[in-house]
């Protein structure tokens, strides 16, 4: 296993990283105790822990490994940080990470994406004590980021059973498998003994969107090996920065996570047991366009002036049900280390539109003779994804071969479902059935209709080998190779070659070469909805097709396939001093066959869908397709210094990334050659090339000087271009860099209680505002860079038991 250099005071983010990757399925044989003393000695720093997930039996130094990797470490973040969600927390201190609350997105606004590097949610792998972890059920239509992705909960899992996260910057899908084209976060969660507790409170300074979190873990002794259990109740608060006059709501969604977590291992029959479960229900709630009232035209079209005459707002309330497990067993083959896993993931979404109306069924009342009222609230339906994964992995290390070689290999088995279920009939049905001015379905969200039920499988299977050799003291050379084959499109090979070599004491040059791929996801491929978008303030229904479906094969829309990737970093570490470390890392990944959202398709711009979509009721319909190639290259920057200051210490770290996404090609399938420019338009190309700022910087100081300890982050978000609705002439979305501040001051009572007092976004920065008419939610700010809601105030208070 390796070892990393901390300088933990200093940071939540360690500069150089582990192992090539972390095993597919099975990780070193680590406790979560250091492997050095945990107590701090004179200078202040833990001198090293072990890095959970190199499939290297051996020791080595970290500052040899090819790769990077951050390390984060989370007891900070957990005891006196200012956000209370992992999201929000990697997205404050990894620049290569982003994740953005959105608003006025639908079911966006419910479940946080998150990505590295600017690519998309889904080709980011995350794994949980070095294994798969799965998706939502969800795909994000509307928003700023992300759009057209699937992408994994990461607030799913509580701060408090957190240990650590490892962001592995580099193409890993030659280890891993799907997904992993952008890298890799594994997230280590706690089996130590003691118990802790949090509680706390934040505040927007506007006055609203109050977060309250209660939150306790507790390892004990069971069966010769630990238990770690974890419970968190957090509630967030609605909040609002929609203009006074406006009927709108702006904002974070309202939300009440209840979670427990359970993290242990065992001896067990000359081996160890191994078991983690999870488990989050998620009350959320999420503010739709407002509809008009007496005197707009909404009514009678999407309003009723007997129910709502002054206007509503429709809510959108999702019910999420997450669920992960492993259970495993590690154990020695002969020569070899084995560990045999299975896991299981479960996430699911319902929707239940409140404060709302059918318009079609209170116009059809209302032409009986009856009041024009429907029911205000409607089960809408939902959708569900499960996944089922089974791992045998083996690992020896030969000391006689060079200077040492470490041999992986092993077998994956992966099965998956996707359904999504109807919504009840008053959601979705169209009432009055001739036009009489009543639009069908709930309104702020149409349910889904019996014809969208879908209830898909697939399984997959692998094959992988992993050597890695130290070829000489200085030079040390990693391979990788995995065959995959999916029942719904085939097999696929890829293959990774790493290398490091040691310059001298303090410099290690290092390098890699991959390829890569990513399966469609049954979310992209199955997705059936018709909803309502809102285009220059107007209301427009749109069918999203699936593959092999009525509309998409009108349209000559061919089955999904798997994205393909080539991926190469060239990068050093430089530690001149104990005290000081830098890394640099450079990185291109070229992706060919990039699933994407469509644009919109109607009889106008398509006049072979003219009649579909007019059989359906519907204005316009899209598509997921492999329609496009990107190019995405950049930087990684870190840098790390520990200092005495007077009778305090300064801890000081810098991390930077400058990444830039280019769409190199369009390929549109033959029968819509010519429609190149509405397949991909130039609003949805932003929306690949700038859902992330092109740079991002975050500059952190921790002082403790006595039982005082102040911490200083500064995050510079980098500029970005988004499209409009109305193209040309009219001008582009500029939002212009923004820099944000957080300020907290730790008080410690003794060693075991702290409280933190502090600020986050303290100057009150938001993003630049535009036009309303031609944003993606109808607001002067969009949901980029690090939201819109201002700055917030927040208190916590820490105890060990």
């Amino acid at each position: 296993m390796f070892k990393l250099r901390l300088l933990p005071h200093a940071v939540l983010l360690a500069l150089y990283g582990s192992a090539l990757a972390f095993a597919p399925a099975a990780q070193a044989q680590t406790t979560d105790a250091p492997t050095a003393p945990t107590t701090r000695n004179p200078e202040g720093f833990i001198p090293s822990v072990s890095v959970v997930g190199s499939r290297r039996v051996g020791n080595a130094s970290s500052t040899d490994t090819p790769v990077p990797v951050d390390f984060i470490p989370m007891t900070k973040a957990t005891e006196q940080g200012g956000q209370f969600d992992l999201a929000q927390v990697l997205n404050n201190v990894s620049p290569s990470f982003n994740s953005t609350r959105q608003t006025g997105a639908d079911g966006a606004d419910l479940v946080d994406s998150a990505a590295l590097r600017g690519l998309g949610s889904d080709q980011t792998l995350v794994l949980v004590n070095g294994k798969r972890r799965h998706t939502v059920a969800l795909v994000n239509l509307f928003g700023a980021r992300n759009r057209g992705n699937t992408g994994t909960d990461m607030n799913a899992i509580p701060l408090m059973a957190i240990r650590n996260v490892q962001v592995l910057r580099d193409g890993a899908a030659a280890q891993y498998g799907s997904d992993a084209i952008a890298g890799v976060i594994n997230v280590e969660l706690k089996k130590s003994l003691g118990c802790e507790s949090v509680a706390g409170y934040g505040k927007y300074t506007e006055g609203d969107g109050e977060n309250w979190l209660a939150s306790a873990y507790c390892g004990v002794a069971v069966g010769g090996g630990v238990l770690g259990i974890t419970g968190e109740y957090y509630d967030r608060g609605r909040s609002n920065r929609a203009e006074a006059d406006s009927p709108r709501i702006i904002g974070d969604t309202k939300s009440q996570n209840q979670t427990i977590y359970l993290n242990g291992e065992f001896p067990a029959a000359g081996g160890k047991l191994y078991v983690t479960a999870g488990a989050q229900r998620r009350d959320a709630s999420s503010a739709a366009w407002a509809r008009e009232g007496i005197g707009s035209e909404d009514i009678p079209s999407r309003n009723s002036a007997a129910m709502y005459p002054d206007g509503f707002v429709p809510f959108i309330n999702g019910d999420v049900d997450d669920r992960w497990g492993t259970v495993g067993y590690r154990f020695q083959a002969g020569e070899w280390n084995a560990d045999l896993s299975q896991t299981y993931g479960y996430n699911r979404l319902m929707y239940t539109i409140a404060n709302t109306l059918n318009a079609s069924i209170a116009n059809q009342n209302l032409l009986a003779g009856r009041p024009a009222t429907s029911a205000n609230s409607f089960d809408a339906g939902g959708f569900s994804f499960r996944q089922a994964t089974t791992n045998l992995d083996f690992s020896r290390f030969y000391n006689g071969i060079a200077n040492g070689m470490n041999v992986a290999f092993g077998f994956e088995h992966r099965r998956e479902n996707y359904k999504i279920f109807a919504g009840e009939t008053g959601s979705w049905i169209d009432a009055d059935g001739v036009g009489f001015g009543g639009n069908a379905g709930s309104q702020g969200f149409p349910g889904f209709q019996p014809g969208d039920q879908t209830d898909a499988d697939r399984h997959s299977s692998a094959a992988y080998l992993d050597i890695e050799t130290d070829l000489t003291e200085r030079f040390k050379l990693q391979t990788a190779l995995r065959h995959e084959r999916y029942s719904d499109f085939g097999s696929t090979t890829t293959g990774k070659l790493a290398g490091a070599y040691r310059i001298n004491t303090s410099v290690l040059l290092r390098g890699s070469a991959s390829t890569g791929f990513r399966a469609p996801s049954l979310q992209q491929a199955y997705f059936s909805s018709t909803f309502t978008d809102f285009v220059n303030g107007q209301p427009l229904d749109v069918v999203l097709a699936p593959s092999g479906g009525r509309v998409a094969n009108a349209a000559g829309i061919p089955a999904l396939k798997d994205e393909q990737s080539k991926s190469f970093t060239l990068g050093l570490t430089f530690t001149p001093t104990q005290s000081t470390s830098i890394t640099a890392d450079l990185y291109r990944i070229d992706i060919d066959d990039r699933i994407v959202l469509s644009g919109r398709f109607d009889a106008e711009n398509y006049p072979a869908l003219g009649a579909t979509l007019q059989q359906l009721g519907v204005g316009q319909a899209q598509f997921f397709v492999n329609s496009v190639d990107t190019r995405t290259q950049g930087l990684d920057i870190t840098m790390s210094h520990r200092m005495d200051v007077g009778a305090g210490k300064l801890n000081a770290f810098l991390a930077m990334n400058f990444g830039k996404t280019e769409v190199k090609g369009v390929h549109a399938p033959s029968s819509l050659a010519g429609f190149e420019d509405v397949l991909l338009s130039e609003r949805e190309r932003l929306f690949i090339e700038e859902g992330a700022p092109r740079r991002k910087a975050t500059l952190g100081f921790d002082h403790t000087l006595g039982k005082l300890e102040t911490g200083l982050r500064i995050v510079h978000f980098g500029p970005q271009t988004l499209g409009t609705f109305s193209g040309p002439p009219v001008p582009n979305q500029y939002y212009e860099a923004k820099t944000s501040a957080d300020l907290s001051f730790t008080w410690a009572f003794t060693e075991k209680t702290k409280l933190t007092l502090g600020g986050t976004n303290i100057f009150d920065v938001k993003p630049t505002a535009q036009d309303p008419n031609e944003t993606d939610n109808g607001f002067k700010y969009e949901s980029v860079q690090f939201g819109l809601n201002g700055a917030a105030w927040f208190a916590r208070l820490a105890h060990r038991f």
